[in-house]
């Protein structure tokens, strides 16, 4: 068990003007693994004020500096690999050797690309009597969730350090232990006081103080879209540059001429899609779209997949392919939509809201697939955040494309056909921020952020570190 009683301030490990705290769930065993403070605004208005002290010294570092500490920061993480595997497959419930890949490994391959990202930075330029400069946009507060946490928060600090800004982070109180474990990485690598921050505490109290404080520049957010809103709101008065990450509810089209061995393997990677973290990613493709005529073949196909491969045990032991939810309030919310798709009508072909009968502890969720799904349907209009997934059947490729932009989200989605060229084409008529062509492999260095209520901005690569500059014109 790790109990961290200090938040980090201004280069130093400082008790919390409160004395709260805040313990956290193993996800799998349903024990306390560790605790942290429960911070207050106090905490906040002191994290603010060493960032925006820091800001002046750090904002004018060379980048050859900054990139030197991103470098050390990446390395960090490197090194403690097995411990912050083992520390989020617990708060969180991911399969071990998947914490390792994903987990703790994104995070320090991120953190890595931002050291040479500086270098590409065009920091200066002239147009025609002007001279145009990028400078950092100043003291950016983040605040991070639970599913990714560690990646979700070096999606953010690392490269709003290699734009020259300091930091006030608030990680997810659900799973907020790698986030201590990354300031304890932060001071050894000897980053001046108050460039990076770290308060823990509640969403209302804490990350509602961080929105809506006058010193922060820029609010950068990773979680529901209603609690995006709220964030939004908050900074709204100070009118403040707001990033928004939010929701998904992504459609996977399979293409008609997909057969034989490309359609199994289309069908079987979907599902591998949408149950990825047990289902508790925002870009999961929870909306198979399938032919009409095809769809019970398909539906075979699925749910051979998910009965042969997809079953449920302890992550930290190795013993499933799926771990649990995060919380009980999760599992009874995922519950909850199992249900309900089956009082709507969709057709329960594998899975269910009932308990697994040989995991009587931990928050585990039965692997769920619903067919003849209308798009119309709470399971495939709502963002359930749990291993459930919907399958719709469509009629021709506009009717495909109509039900995958029926949604308020816009953040990710999928389309597999045998025509290359013509996968490409549907890919491109849907409104969502990222589309993955037959499986294409996700790239650390493309934009990723979504359309319409899926959030505002764009994270990773270039387009990430742009998030955090600002632009200003020098006429001569």
């Amino acid at each position: 068990m790790r109990a961290f009683d200090s938040l980090y301030i201004d280069g130093q490990w400082v008790s919390s003007t409160g004395t709260a705290t805040i313990d956290v769930v193993n996800a799998s065993t349903e024990e306390v693994m560790g605790s942290i403070p429960e911070g207050t605004p106090a905490d906040v208005d002191r994290a603010v004020a060493a960032a925006k002290a820091a800001f002046e010294g750090w904002s004018a570092t060379d980048p050859a500096e900054r990139a030197k500490a991103l470098q050390a920061l990446a390395d960090g993480l490197g090194a403690r690999n097995q411990e912050i595997a083992e520390t989020i497959t617990g708060e969180v419930g991911m399969p071990l050797f998947l914490s390792q890949l994903i987990q703790a490994g994104l995070p320090t391959a991120i953190a890595g690309t931002y050291v040479k990202l500086i270098d590409e930075v065009v920091w200066e330029e002239e147009v025609g009597n002007s001279l145009v400069v990028k400078e950092p946009i100043g003291v950016v507060g983040a605040i991070t969730p639970w599913n990714y946490p560690l990646h979700q928060i070096i999606a953010k600090v690392a490269p709003a350090l290699a734009a020259g800004c300091t930091v006030v982070l608030k990680p997810s109180e659900v799973a907020p232990l790698n986030a201590f474990i990354l300031a304890e990485i932060i001071d050894g690598i000897g980053l001046p006081a108050g460039v990076f921050n770290l308060v823990s505490g509640v969403g209302p109290v804490v990350g509602e103080a961080i929105a809506s404080h006058p010193d922060v520049d820029m609010v950068s957010f990773t979680g529901s879209t209603r609690a995006g809103t709220r964030v939004a709101a908050l900074a709204a008065p100070t009118v403040k540059r707001v990033a928004l990450e939010l929701g998904g509810k992504s459609a996977n089209v399979i293409l008609d001429d997909l057969n034989g061995d490309d359609l199994d393997a289309a069908v079987r990677k979907g599902v591998g899609s949408c149950y990825l973290n047990s289902g508790q990613t925002c870009t999961a493709f929870t909306r198979m779209l399938v032919p009409r005529p095809r769809h019970d073949e398909i539906v075979d196909i699925i749910r051979d997949e998910v009965e042969s491969v997809y079953t449920l045990g302890d992550p930290a032991a190795g013993a499933g392919r799926l771990g649990p939810v995060i919380s009980d309030s999760q599992r009874e919310r995922v519950r909850g939509y199992i249900q309900k798709g089956v009082e709507e009508g969709a057709t329960l072909i594998t899975g269910g809201a009932e308990a697994p009968d040989d995991l009587p502890t931990g928050y585990y969720v039965r692997p769920t697939v619903f067919a003849g799904v209308d798009n119309a349907m709470a399971i495939a209009q709502e963002e359930i955040f749990g291993p459930v997934l919907s399958v719709i059947p469509y009629d021709d490729v506009d009717d495909a494309v109509r039900i995958a932009n029926d949604s308020p989200y816009g953040l990710a989605g999928g389309v597999w056909g045998a025509d290359k060229d013509a996968a490409v084409a549907v890919a491109r008529r849907m409104r969502t921020g990222q589309v993955d062509v037959n499986g294409g492999a996700f790239n650390p260095l493309a934009p990723f952020g979504g359309y319409k209520q899926s959030g505002i901005g764009r994270e990773l690569g270039k387009y990430g570190l742009d998030e955090f500059l600002q632009t200003k014109a020098l006429q001569r």
